[in-house]
């Protein structure tokens, strides 16, 4: 069922025309920022993989991928759900050093998702992977990481804010990361929802990374679902700002320090997923066949929603709406793509 937000007194800042022009705008200049931060490479991307291959991420393993049959080759491909894995295969495959790293766009097709003002069907993100050594395996680098990321997202803001919104929004993204685990969440908050610790704590804090997340905590619970085969579930995260319009925490990207063979073959334990071992990628990966990474992927929409101070994510991107999401928004001067 979808959920529908209308803050108060909404208005639109810029017109259909300028936010169209300024989502290019987003595009070009965070990519620039994004990949001189990170030493990263443009490539290209599939739409697509084969069915069994154990490319295509299975995310929270429930969600159903779009899966069609190859006329000419009589096999099933799957529109991917994001590329956590193929990019790792991409970096062995193009002979990627260490310290450099590859983004690409990823467009996905998750038609499990639920709709809402964040929410929707249509994924589109920056994905980006880079090669690291056993050395840099650790809780530092990947704290060095995210702040190079968000250093990336307020340059790209302050550059937005000054050619577009000419001053009419004060709010600006804090710069200063706070870190903490999803343990430690949940030690502040008990009684409170992952969910509503997550907003309790980035409403005080503005910009977070919440750090673990896949395992169990301690309460018996998790803070939210991981694939047990990307990240390394010790040295992975949430960044998230504090959303003044929809006073809520704002997800912007999932990353993580990615599996070595010892964590894969724990957390496939962990999970009940030993079935995936004689998957291609996952005899590669647990045969110590591909490079160490850390990788994630950064919502583009979510960027340009939270950069153009916009209520629903179909301001920024076209998609497929319920009755009550087009009704709701059209009848509250929201206007969807």
């Amino acid at each position: 069922m979808s959920k529908l937000i209308i803050p108060g007194s909404y208005q639109p800042i810029l017109s259909v025309y300028e936010t169209q022009r300024a989502i290019g705008d987003i595009k070009r200049i965070f990519e620039q920022k994004l990949s001189s931060a990170l030493n990263l490479m443009r490539v290209s991307a599939p739409l697509f993989v084969e069915s069994g291959s154990g490319l295509n991420d299975d995310l929270n393993g429930i969600e159903r991928p779009v899966e069609f049959d190859l006329l000419e080759t009589g096999s099933y491909a799957q529109i991917v759900q994001s590329l956590a894995k193929w990019k790792r295969i991409a970096l062995h495959k193009y002979g990627i050093p260490v310290g450099e790293g590859l983004y690409t766009d990823m467009n996905a097709v998750r038609r499990d998702e639920e709709m809402d003002n964040l929410h929707s069907i249509y994924v589109d993100q920056w994905d980006w992977e880079k090669v690291i050594d056993r050395t840099e395996r650790n809780i530092e680098y990947l704290k060095e990481t995210v702040e190079k990321i968000v250093g990336a997202i307020c340059d790209t803001e302050e550059e937005i804010g000054k050619r577009y919104l000419d001053g009419k929004a004060a709010a600006r993204l804090c710069r200063v990361v706070s870190f903490v685990t999803s343990q430690e969440l949940e030690d502040m908050y008990p009684e409170l929802s992952p969910k509503e610790r997550e907003n309790e704590y980035v409403k005080k804090h503005r910009t977070a990374f919440i750090m673990q997340i896949g395992g169990l905590l301690r309460s018996g619970i998790r803070h939210d679902g991981r694939a047990p085969d990307y990240d390394d579930w010790t040295l992975n995260g949430d960044i998230l700002f504090w959303n003044e319009l929809l006073e809520c925490a704002f997800e912007i990207s999932s990353m993580g320090i990615r599996v070595d063979e010892k964590a894969l073959d724990g957390q496939l334990t962990m999970a009940g997923c030993d079935n995936r071992r004689n998957l291609p990628y996952h005899k590669q990966l647990l045969g110590g066949g591909l490079p160490l990474a850390i990788g994630g992927g950064i919502g583009q929409s979510r960027l340009c929603m939270l950069f153009l101070k916009k209520a629903h994510i179909g301001e920024v991107q076209s998609s497929i709406w319920d009755k009550d999401t087009l009704s709701g928004c059209e009848s509250t001067g929201i206007k969807l793509l």
